[in-house]
């Protein structure tokens, strides 16, 4: 019938594989936010703030994560820009 695609090329595996990081990373940093925001602070705003705080590392982490799966991230480290002397410009 259907072939399997490799994995490298399986969009539904990827879309499940981010979705299940993004959620886990979401409720593990909020989590880690509360619980800190519980031991060090006394206002409840600056404890929901710490909560906001792990949520979004726990999203950006999950997304750069995400945007190397898909292959449409930037490299970890750009590579060095060629040295030009100033003088061969055109």
């Amino acid at each position: 019938m259907g072939e399997i695609p490799p994995p490298e090329y399986d969009l539904n595996a990827k879309w499940d594989a981010c979705l299940d990081l993004s959620l886990r990373r979401f409720a593990y940093s909020s989590l880690a936010g509360a619980f800190g925001g519980l031991l060090l602070f006394r206002s409840p705003v600056t404890r929901w703030a710490t909560i906001a705080f792990g949520a979004g590392i726990g999203i950006g982490s999950a997304y750069t994560e995400c945007s190397q799966k898909f292959g449409g991230s930037l490299p970890l480290l750009p590579p060095k820009l060629a040295q030009t002397p100033q003088g061969e410009q055109e």
